[in-house]
């Protein structure tokens, strides 16, 4: 479609729902949500700003919100979008429809490297003060946007409008109309480095796949969150009756109690403290308050109460997905409920749903007689909590091993290859090249078996040039491996991998040429292509990777700095995940080969995606690798999942990829 017209679109909007809490969706469908002010911006005219408190959106403007040779641009577009979708009240398929017009800035922006945030971003491509987000801002959005506390000064009233402060009111639409000006100085600066066709599309797929959102087994959640209040206060009265203060929760109250019980410092009660002082000799009472800490320390049961907040009033929750959360790769990241980042669910068999019906009974003496713990158990059910609609079954697929068959791809590892075109247990003949044991032999009943072990943990940990602090971060020392030993295992592993060690340091010479010499390079048969990419009249500097997909890794202001060992490396500015700063980072071979293999990885799943929903398989969320759909009576096949997931993109040829899966009515992890 080619465009006549560009329209920057920014709105400031009420509603009496916390949208940080309960999401766009929920947010959007309070009865009170009300669109104030809408700023716009068509080609290079001045912004303009309507006040929606006092009149309605002109025919003129509605036609060309809706005018397909308008394309429309907004910082998180899907904010907009959803919003104006709502206000001009347009069916679910025109809705979804309309989204090919718009144009996300906040994506364009992470796509090249730059963190989220209309200001932080602004401040990153070093704009202008005149073209940087007024700082103001919150404190009018606080002022106009959420409800206000009554008090006897401000007459009792819950909600500020215009006419309580018309000085203000002024400058929230000075400072919507900022904003355009900002989201389109951002635009015009990144226009070089375009996002590609095919993530566009994928944003839009993102978009339907949020708004379609997942059904929540509300049942579960309210028992969850009566058994868990029970709990946690019978818990607080014990611990208040054992130690005789008045708020045991107290770090500093606790933390003296426990020196002057112990007669020791305690130096803090971080969870890894909590349980180094339970594997001492301890006296009765401080052993049990300690168990009690731990037990109340389970927040994970705190996304009960996020799902209660989010979900909307058809009993779906929405808005789960973040696309292009990580930016470095590319990865999704998880919003609102996190369901990247869920307990995992250890509860096997018949006893998984008699647990479910015993919290929905608010059976507490049952879930205590048969797993001991209620915080515990409720945390392993948390995924429970999301379930099939009426007539529909889950069917969940995942990507098998996805990172190991793509490095080894990448790289042109051909044994590991192999083996995952052959049987897949990458782990036993991992475990049989390290250490030149027959792969048959590695089985269980067989003493060779514990290479197995081995064999995973070196497979987990060491393909992105990691050591022995590698191994000990992936639970080598408490899965039976000896300290003494790992560097062993490295040394094994590496001599092992010669294609993926060699990878590492190709890459990180590629990128040393771009950044020093300007020189491209094409790596591994064409696959990758390392450039410096320029645009001089914007000051941008990137160094670039170009994927199998033909999608871009940017890092931006790239050059040879110092590592914390005090040696040249390569640096670049990004978000440090630590302090979120914009601040010059370092990086390295493995590093990057860890970049890419996991951006590719995650290119095999947007492909995935794509093509479930295109065979009518709907998607109402995903997690790392794995999809889960809400599958239809006529598509709940998963061998036809899997067998479309199994599939590699027409841009990885040779690459082995698998799937494996599960149907059932609720979501769990096998």
């Amino acid at each position: 479609m080619d465009a006549v017209h560009h329209l920057s679109v920014d709105i400031e909007t009420y509603s009496d729902v916390d949208i940080g809490k309960a999401g766009l969706y929920k947010y959007a469908e309070s009865p009170v949500f009300q669109i104030l002010l809408f700023a716009y911006k068509l080609d290079d005219a001045p912004p303009k700003v309507i006040d929606l408190t006092t009149e309605l959106l002109s025919t003129e403007l509605i036609r060309i919100l809706l005018d397909p040779s308008v394309i429309k641009h907004a910082y998180n577009a899907a904010f907009e979008w959803y919003c104006l979708s709502r206000y001009l009240r347009l069916p679910e398929a025109q809705r979804n429809a309309w989204l090919d017009q718009w144009r996300c800035t906040m994506l364009h922006g992470l796509y090249c490297g730059y963190p989220a945030g209309l200001a932080a971003v602004g401040r990153a491509l070093g704009l202008p003060e005149e073209k940087q987000k007024l700082a103001v801002g919150k404190a009018l959005i606080r002022y106009f946007c959420i409800p206000c506390t009554p008090t006897k000064s401000n007459g009792g009233r819950t909600r500020n409008l215009p006419q309580h402060d018309p000085e203000k009111w002024n400058l929230f639409q000075t400072y919507n109309a900022q904003d355009v000006v900002t989201e389109s100085e951002i635009e015009h600066r990144l226009s070089r480095f375009p996002v590609p066709e095919q993530v566009r599309r994928q944003w839009i797929t993102d978009q339907i796949i949020n708004a379609r959102g997942v059904s929540i087994d509300a049942e579960l959640v309210n028992g969850a969150l009566e058994l868990d209040g029970q709990e946690r206060l019978q818990y607080q009265q014990e611990a208040q009756t054992l130690t005789g203060l008045e708020n045991p929760n107290s770090v500093a109250q606790l933390t003296g109690w426990l020196q002057r019980e112990l007669g020791q410092p305690v130096k803090d009660l971080r969870k890894e403290t909590v349980e180094d002082l339970l594997k001492t000799q301890l006296p009765e009472n401080p052993r049990r308050v300690l168990q009690i800490r731990q037990e109340l320390r389970k927040t994970s049961n705190k996304k009960y109460t996020a799902l209660a907040q989010v979900v909307c009033a058809d009993g779906r929750v929405r808005g789960l997905l973040q696309f292009y959360g990580a930016n470095r790769t590319g990865r999704w990241s998880g919003k609102l409920v996190q369901p990247q980042n869920l307990p995992r669910t250890y509860i096997a068999g018949e006893l998984l749903p008699a647990a479910r019906d015993w919290v929905k009974g608010r059976n507490r003496d049952a879930i205590k007689l048969v797993f001991g713990s209620v915080p515990d158990t409720l945390s392993q059910l948390i995924r429970t909590a999301f379930v099939a609609s009426p007539e529909n079954i889950l069917v969940d697929a995942d990507f098998s091993a996805i990172e190991a068959r793509v490095i080894a791809w990448l790289a042109g590892e051909d044994w590991v290859l192999e083996v995952f075109r052959a049987h897949g247990k990458i782990y036993e003949a991992t475990a049989s090249q390290m250490f030149g044991v027959p792969l048959e032999k590695i089985k269980k009943g067989n003493p060779e078996y514990s290479y197995r072990q081995k064999g995973k943990v070196a497979t987990l940990a060491l393909g992105y040039q990691g050591g022995t602090g590698s191994l000990v971060s992936m639970g080598a020392l408490r899965n039976g491996l000896t300290e003494e030993e790992l560097p062993e295992i490295v040394q094994r592993w590496r001599n092992a991998n010669p294609a993926i060690v060699q990878f590492w340091y190709t890459l990180e010479a590629a990128a040393w040429e771009a950044v020093q010499n300007g020189k491209t390079t094409v790596l591994q048969n064409g696959r990758l292509v390392l450039a410096r990419e320029w645009d001089p009249e914007n000051q941008l500097d990137f160094l670039a990777i170009q994927l199998p997909s033909g999608r871009r890794l940017y890092y931006a202001n790239p050059c040879i700095g110092q590592n914390r060992f005090g040696k040249p490396s390569l640096c670049y500015m990004g978000m440090n995940q630590t302090s979120k700063k914009w601040e010059m980072l370092e990086t390295y071979g493995g590093k990057l080969a860890e970049n890419v293999t996991q951006a590719v990885a995650r290119d095999c799943l947007a492909e995935a995606i794509d093509r479930l929903e295109a065979a009518g398989y709907p998607i109402v969320f995903h997690v790392h690798d794995e999809v889960v759909i809400d599958a239809p009576k006529g598509k709940q096949d998963l061998k036809e999942v899997e067998r479309i997931m199994s599939q590699p993109p027409f841009w990885a040829e040779g690459l082995p990829l698998a799937a494996d899966g599960w149907v059932n009515q609720f979501f769990k992890k096998e």
